[in-house]
């Protein structure tokens, strides 16, 4: 059984709960999983594995998954490390694999991260501030998929051993 850390950062609780359906999917496969906010998350150390994810929001990673990254760095080179975004409001991230926006491909350059997955996102049709509710008239809809998730979850619970 390994511990696992899964920090994120999340704008709009869709990420967060990407996060939660994770670590249900690695207790279900005997891991035990902490799921924390990037922010709250204060020592990776003592964990046999990090998934860290980030909300994409205009083309760039969420800064709380950014700062983690960068708080933990020594640790996170010397551990598992897989990361994870969510964002597209399509149904694009199951028809095909989405590389990592910039800042999360720097980043998993720099922690030596095993992988990484792109799912959909979700932007409420009656959300708030600007670009949001601009894009909400067109663009609002849950595009998150739970199954694609949960077996991305089990396929690292697998290498986990």
């Amino acid at each position: 059984m390994a511990r696992v850390l899964v920090a994120y950062g999340s704008k709009r609780g869709s990420t967060a709960e990407i996060a939660e359906w994770i670590g249900a999917a690695l207790r279900e496969e005997g891991h035990q999983a902490d799921v924390l906010p990037a922010h709250a998350a204060v020592d990776a150390r003592g964990y046999d594995a990090v998934i860290l994810g980030g909300a994409v929001y205009m083309g760039s990673w969420h800064r709380d998954a950014r700062r983690f990254a960068r708080r933990h760095e020594k640790t996170l080179q010397s551990s598992s490390v897989w990361m994870f975004s969510s964002g597209p409001l399509d149904r694009s991230a199951e028809e095909k694999d989405i590389p990592p926006v910039r800042k999360a491909a720097k980043w998993m350059a720099r922690l030596g991260a095993i992988g990484h997955m792109t799912f959909g996102g979700r932007l409420a049709a009656d959300a708030r501030g600007f670009p949001a509710s601009a894009m909400a008239r067109t663009m609002a809809g849950d595009f998150r998929n739970p199954e694609q998730v949960r077996a991305w979850a089990k396929s690292i619970a697998g290498q986990l051993g």
